[in-house]
């Protein structure tokens, strides 16, 4: 991989993982309702999820759904109903008080499965490796999946730091309820264009 193309590649991997989408508005409300450091285990759940999902569809996954065009479809209704069981969870969170008990933050793990059913996840990877890895060498995906993991945690940990930001803005229980269901709006709304939901 030429330097040119590896700078274009990480610009990618920038770009793709810091704009909007189910993972960055999920981090806001985590940096939100729980902080930044409880919110850690999430963001690298993420960035780690990420980066395996990227080689795995590079070296097999890709050429699965190009043979059976039908697993794309099953894919978009099961993200779907994922996610707004998700927005349903965020729209109804309790504030810190109520569930100091039992709320906690996504796990590592539960944010590195996440990715695989999460719509943007899987148009970030397959374009990536559309573009930037199109013979699918085990160096060529390899490299895709490490910009993912080199530029991922820095570019989305800013939205867990945002949501931190608001943390005493929310301290009113009325506020926070009105954040929770405008990320659980905004997480519905990220399914449109990613699904392609207008046509």
């Amino acid at each position: 991989m030429t330097t040119a193309l590896l700078i274009a590649l990480l610009g990618f991997a920038f770009i793709s993982t810091v704009t909007p989408g189910p993972n960055n508005l999920m981090l806001l409300a985590s940096g939100a309702n729980f902080g930044f450091r409880r919110t850690i285990p999430h963001m690298l759940g993420i960035t780690g999820g990420m980066a395996l999902m990227a080689l795995l569809v590079g070296l097999g996954v890709m050429a699965l759904f190009e043979a059976v065009p039908a697993l794309a479809g099953m894919l978009k209704i099961l993200s779907a109903a994922y996610l707004l069981w998700l927005a349903a969870k965020i729209a109804t969170a309790a504030p810190p008080e109520a569930r100091s008990a039992g709320g906690r933050p996504m796990t590592l793990i539960a944010a590195a499965a996440f990715q695989w059913v999460n719509p943007k996840a899987w148009a970030i990877c397959l374009s990536g490796m559309t573009l930037y890895a199109p013979e699918r060498t085990l160096v060529s995906v390899a490299a895709v999946a490490a910009a993912f993991a080199l530029v991922g945690l820095p570019a989305i940990s800013v939205w867990a730091w945002l949501g931190t930001l608001l943390r005493q803005w929310l301290s009113d229980r009325t506020r926070l309820r009105s954040f929770n269901v405008a990320m659980a709006l905004l997480l519905v709304a990220s399914l449109y264009p990613v699904l392609g939901l207008g046509g």
